[in-house]
């Protein structure tokens, strides 16, 4: 009977790598040494591991959100997600806000109209709170929105002391509801005056705000606006309203703020009536002091204000009206639907920030309701320097804008100078490798940038769609210079 043949049995694969003698292969050109080669042990942690090896990668982040680029260290994809990292217990973040630092030409502004563009597909709207140079024109333009331009003999006006969605329905609201809205609403516009006021100054001095001045200022807003406990009117005002009343006060307001007299209350509210006049007669007169003309489309993927034409009134004027459309913005998005997706780009932050310890405060709020709110705020500077200059370093605002880099878990470091990348190092305990990064490797390529997610460091190499490459352009200026 015919026996069944043995299968044949597969042969071993060979081996992927091969030992190697310890003095190496006694062959030409194969490195042979006659003494042997000392080998000294060290024992550390895996987070320790990595600065002696640098080229063991940071756990990979989930493949959701926007794909950036190339991690350079994994050669995967990199994704950017900052609010399902939030959601994400293994993703070591717990708010949502970016911070992006680098020099000019190094692709910063191009990485954030990138990042803004792509979290589109994912139900994201994006609000540029004022652009200095139009950089986001040509965005907008992609995606059929005209920017509306804010300057001297333009026609749109914005009112930062609209009341936004929390005034409509008003006469329809109990008295709890009313009172809490008008909280919210009273709050918002104190904010506002504080930081606008305290942007002025007496001598070398900036003009104070403190208790008595608030006092008079929501008396005075109380009164403009009609609201008493339980009343359903309301009524729009405006700062120019505002400072009429306080240079011509009524008896119900002298009565209201607990002055004397009327003689009294001019002597004593003379510093907030002048610096109140000087930002309505100045040099924002017209911009920010009437009805609002505008109608924004909410649904639309992009909406941008266009401030270029205030560059040539100082960097003062253009942080005052970047602090304006910041409570302007902030009114409209008081009340959204849920899942209301939003990024704020707020590009040029340092011109607000300059303006003294209320408008730090005013971004400062911002960035804390973040998760709250479901957006993103994403601000845009060159240097840590930008913050730090608001005052002196061991100024309350200092301080303030210290804490702004806490309130953003995810940090994106384009190439710097050499001082500055050491700056950036100490500031944010990265250590020497990433300020190497910074100032060399970064610097070799426009797009290459760390991204600081919590604790963890990635090399990315942004990697542009040529659709995005168009509208991501930003140095149209210096064509034909070749």
């Amino acid at each position: 009977m015919p026996t069944k043949p043995e299968p044949e049995r597969p042969g071993k694969e060979p081996y992927l790598f091969h030992a190697s003698p310890r003095h190496g292969q006694r062959r030409s050109g194969r490195g042979w040494s006659p003494a042997r080669t000392p080998v000294v042990q060290y024992r550390m942690t895996s987070d320790q591991a990595a600065a002696w090896w640098p080229f063991i990668a940071n756990p990979p982040l989930p493949p959701t959100g926007a794909q950036i680029g190339i991690d350079e260290l994994s050669g995967g994809s990199f994704y950017a997600d900052p609010l399902g990292w939030v959601l994400d217990d293994t993703v070591p973040v717990t708010n949502p806000n970016v911070i992006t630092f680098g020099k000019p030409g190094g692709g910063k502004s191009t990485n954030t109209k990138n990042f803004a563009t792509l979290m589109m597909d994912f139900g994201y709207k994006v609000f540029v709170l004022g652009d200095p140079k139009d950089e986001y024109e040509p965005l907008c333009r992609a995606f059929g929105v005209h920017p509306f331009a804010v300057g001297p003999g333009m026609s749109a006006r914005i009112n930062p002391l609209d009341f936004g969605p929390l005034g409509d329905g008003w006469d329809t609201l109990d008295r709890v509801e009313g009172q809490r809205r008008a909280g919210i609403i009273f709050r918002r516009w104190l904010t506002l005056i504080r930081g606008l006021v305290g942007s002025q100054f007496v001598g070398e001095q900036r003009v104070p705000f403190g208790p008595t001045d608030a006092r008079v200022v929501q008396a005075a807003l109380a009164q403009l606006t009609g609201y008493v406990n339980g009343h359903h009117t309301l009524h729009v005002t405006t700062i120019p309203a505002l400072w009429q009343l306080l240079a011509n006060p009524t008896d119900q307001l002298v009565t209201d703020c607990r002055y004397a007299s009327t003689r009294q209350f001019l002597d004593e509210t003379r510093l907030l009536r002048d610096a109140l006049g000087q930002l309505v007669t100045g040099a924002l007169a017209g911009l920010f002091d009437a009805p609002t003309t505008i109608a924004v489309d909410w649904m639309a993927p992009i909406q941008s204000f266009s401030l270029s034409r205030l560059e040539p009134l100082g960097d003062e004027a253009m942080g005052i009206a970047l602090t304006c459309l910041s409570s302007w913005g902030r009114a409209m998005r008081e009340i959204k639907a849920p899942g209301d997706l939003r990024i704020n780009i707020r590009d040029e932050m340092w011109k607000q920030m300059r303006l003294g310890l209320e408008a730090v405060k005013s971004l400062d709020a911002d960035m804390r309701f973040s998760r709250r709110d479901g957006e993103i705020q994403f601000v845009v500077g060159h240097k840590p320097g930008d913050m730090l200059t608001v005052g002196e370093l061991t100024s309350a605002a200092t301080a303030i804008a210290k804490e702004l880099l806490n309130l953003a878990d995810l940090k994106i470091l384009h190439g710097q100078d050499p001082t500055v990348a050491r700056e950036l190092a100490d500031l944010l305990e990265l250590g020497p490798i990433a300020e190497h990064l910074m100032a060399d490797w970064a610097t070799q390529r426009k797009g290459r940038a760390l991204w600081c997610v919590g604790k963890q460091i990635y090399k990315v190499q942004t990697v542009l769609h040529p659709a995005a490459a168009a509208f991501t352009y930003t140095n149209q200026a210096l064509d034909g210079a070749r």
